[in-house]
């Protein structure tokens, strides 16, 4: 058989509109099961039916089944027998062949419905896993920073000096860790209030006599730092050291009415 030819022969258009013997119902049923284009062309047939019904007004249902006729090539003379509604018969093929396609849609909806959940959590997977290792690589970075941190702290040679508060804020505090082996400074800001916007603090490292401030840099991070734990280089000879609070960007030399924490350096004998 050429399914070709059965197709554009129009007998599957007759068998949507139940105009067929159930005998020639039963054979489409068969090539519906054996051929997926037949299946096909009837599920187009359907839907063509369907925007067919639509077209033709709804409000004017007298001539509706008359124009759903003529669309498909059936006669619409008024000599065409119609059979009593009284002893209905029942197409049972043709209502198969409506739920087959029925099924089908449903079927393809579900399965685009279930494929797009699974994309999704395939998604959300991936996405927690990026969180995960980012998360994990931060506690990470993190333990390794507390761990040398400790180690630093613990070291014997590490000058520890308070730096105390001052005129303009007499509770502000913070401590410095001098590594005087390695030039580095760790500096505890945790006891100094927040900068007002456009300021930055300022450490100092401060000779005696005469009295000489050098510039450590400037705590441009301080609001972003939760533990408020700064590391900076310090090569100078320091008897003591000072925090500032200067215009964002730093000053070349210490504003002493700005001057929030000073503290000296303890004397070894």
């Amino acid at each position: 058989m050429d399914i070709k030819e059965y197709i554009e022969s129009g007998i599957l258009e007759l068998y949507v509109a139940g105009a067929l013997s159930e005998k020639e119902n039963q054979e489409i049923y068969d090539l519906l099961l054996k051929h997926p284009e037949v299946l096909d062309e009837v599920i187009k047939i359907e839907s063509t039916i369907v925007k067919l019904t639509a077209a033709v007004s709804p409000t004017d249902t007298k001539y509706l089944f008359q124009a759903v006729k003529e669309k498909l090539g059936i006669p619409t003379d008024a000599d065409t027998p119609v059979k009593s509604l009284h002893q209905p018969r029942p197409n049972w093929f043709s209502y198969m062949g409506w739920a087959a396609s029925l099924v089908i849609g449903l079927g393809l909806l579900w399965l685009i419905n279930q494929n797009n959940q699974l994309k999704d959590q395939i998604q959300t997977v991936e996405t927690d896993k990026e969180l995960l290792e980012v998360s994990l690589e931060k506690y990470s970075k993190d333990l390794t920073e507390s761990k040398q941190l400790i180690t630093f702290l613990r070291d014997k040679d590490i000058i520890a000096i308070p730096l105390a508060g001052q005129a303009v804020s007499p509770d502000s505090y913070a401590k410095v860790y001098w590594d005087k082996k390695n030039n580095t400074v760790v500096l505890d800001m945790q006891g100094l209030p927040e900068p007002p916007q456009g300021k930055v603090y300022q450490v100092w490292s401060l000779t005696l006599n005469p009295l000489t401030p050098t510039s450590l840099g400037t705590i441009d991070d301080f609001s972003t730092d939760d533990n408020k734990l700064f590391t900076i280089e310090n090569a100078n000879a320091s008897e003591a050291f000072g925090i500032t609070l200067e215009p964002a960007g730093g000053s070349e030399s210490p504003t002493l009415e700005q001057l929030y924490t000073l503290g000296a350096v303890e004397k070894t004998s």
